[in-house]
């Protein structure tokens, strides 16, 4: 490393974010990246540590240790390129993994990770404004055509990569813009959209055909966003491309079935936080679902709840409430007991820290209210022992309700594409295909990303679209120069 006792003298920085009462006032992003020099400095802080459990900890397997090595020697360029050596979409990782990466850096162990996250944002964003991110495009091609069915991370790396090796691809998304789950469940605050449409301008002129508005199976499934959506069928699919890969979101939500469920004002998750997207994106949306001036509860203690309070917060919400069935996590991790794998502890969001009140070993048990819209939550309180969930007796509670946010994860993909396919499903629900092909039980269709692992990460989408893409070219053209 460049500077081998730099982690002894410097201390971790992390990014700067604008004070809460401006960035309330709007949807754009609020955390600034590293300049220059900080980012050189937070370079410096990668130890020679010798075993890298940082590109173990990653599950695209980044070279951390040599782009922080290059951005300490102000190799920006060079550091750019070993970068996207191991990941497509940098600027969707940079601001939204939770940096897995990080927890496994081995200066974690008894002191402040290095921060990667924060270099890997600094070096995509200079990319981006030296016009360093340029297509990639494939002289040669193969004759061989590629349906990508969702445009999600896992699509659009699998597009990518496909289309790179030479292939003639198409990504099919049934809403009308491009992005799937990242570009409808994240908040503009979180990710502009601006980051998405611009890598999908350097795969249009890498060659990849973009088509919005088209469901893949035999009829739209409830849930979909876009109901006016053009309808294909998987046998005219397959018989007009040489492969076909199902890269779909795990989009069916956890439902919450307690007495009251049927009350207006009771929302899944992704009936709100993709509204606000629309609407920031300049569609007309009557009736839209707003939190201005309402107690909102959020049932649910993770990322997409995070992100639910985030919003409220910005429509103006009286209060904004977020409760969870586990118990509250400690506050710092056991490190010598956990190290370098994730571990279990209390994570505040920027959007906790903009106003939330959070209560966690609580179940719901009812919602109640008059004229069919809910006004109320009657709550339990919970212990856990010997893994299972007891209610502690007299602990009976209610909270003031005018919405209420149901943020508990998602059960599986679209169940109706998925059979329409008739590929084989797993125990959850999950088209069964491993990680050794991303083969599916139906000849010539590949399946990559949640729709084959469940609900997961950005970062894993990517490498499973990266992965899968291999396979791909690998079953058509017998071998494959794409990296794994």
């Amino acid at each position: 490393m460049g500077k081998p006792t730099g982690f002894m003298e410097y201390s971790r920085l992390s990014e700067v974010s604008q004070p809460v009462d401006e960035r309330l006032t709007n949807y754009k992003e609020f955390v600034l990246h590293l300049t220059d020099d900080q980012a050189k400095t937070q370079g410096a802080r990668c130890m020679d540590c010798g075993i890298p459990f940082c590109m173990s900890g990653c599950p695209v397997n980044n070279i951390i240790p040599d782009w922080n090595d290059l951005v300490y020697r102000g190799n920006w360029e060079e550091a750019l390129d070993v970068l996207h050596s191991t990941n497509n979409f940098p600027e969707f990782t940079g601001r939204l993994c939770p940096a897995p990466c990080e927890a496994a850096c081995t200066l974690n162990i008894n002191n402040d990770a290095v921060g990667i996250k924060s270099i890997e944002h600094a070096i995509i964003d200079k990319g981006w404004e030296q016009g360093w991110v340029v297509p990639q495009i494939q002289a040669v091609k193969t004759g061989k055509s590629i349906a990508v069915v969702g445009s999600g991370p896992a699509g659009m790396a699998c597009a990518q990569q496909l289309a790179r090796a030479g292939h003639n691809v198409t990504l099919f998304e049934k809403n009308s813009r491009i992005g799937g789950l990242m570009r409808y469940g994240i908040p503009d605050f979180k990710m502009e959209k601006s980051h998405i449409d611009r890598r999908v301008e350097q795969m249009k002129m890498e060659g990849v055909t973009f088509r919005t508005s088209v469901f893949i199976g035999h009829e739209c499934e409830d849930g979909v966003n876009n109901m006016s959506a053009e309808t294909i069928s998987p046998e005219a699919l397959l018989a007009q491309y040489d492969a076909v890969v199902l890269s779909g979101g795990a989009e069916t939500p956890r439902d919450l079935p307690v007495p009251g469920r049927e009350l207006s004002g009771v929302y899944n998750a992704m009936e709100f936080l993709p509204q606000q997207n629309r609407v920031n994106a300049g569609d007309e949306l009557p009736g839209q679902v707003r939190a201005t001036g309402k107690h909102v509860v959020v049932i649910g203690g993770g990322d997409t709840g995070s992100d639910c309070v985030g919003t409220s917060n910005r429509h103006g919400a009286l209060s904004v409430t977020q409760i969870e069935v586990m118990p509250r996590p400690p506050e710092l991790e056991n490190k010598p007991l956990i190290w370098p794998n994730w571990p279990m502890k209390l994570r505040t969001s920027s959007s906790h820290e903009e106003g939330c009140s959070r209560d966690w070993a609580i179940a719901t048990k009812e919602f109640t209210g008059s004229n069919g819209r809910v006004e109320k939550l009657r709550a339990v309180r919970v212990e856990w022992l010997d893994g299972k969930m007891v209610e502690i007796q007299g602990s009976e509670f209610e909270l003031k309700a005018d919405l209420v946010f149901l943020a508990m994860g998602f059960v599986s993909p679209m169940q109706k594409m998925l059979e329409a396919f008739g590929v084989e499903k797993d125990a959850r629900g999950n088209v069964r295909a491993n990680t050794d092909d991303y083969r599916t039980s139906i000849d010539r269709v590949f399946a990559a990303g949640d729709v084959r692992r469940g609900q997961s990460l950005i970062v894993w989408a990517i490498r499973e679209g990266r992965q899968c893409a291999r396979s791909v070219d690998e079953f058509l053209m017998g071998s494959s120069v794409l990296p794994r």
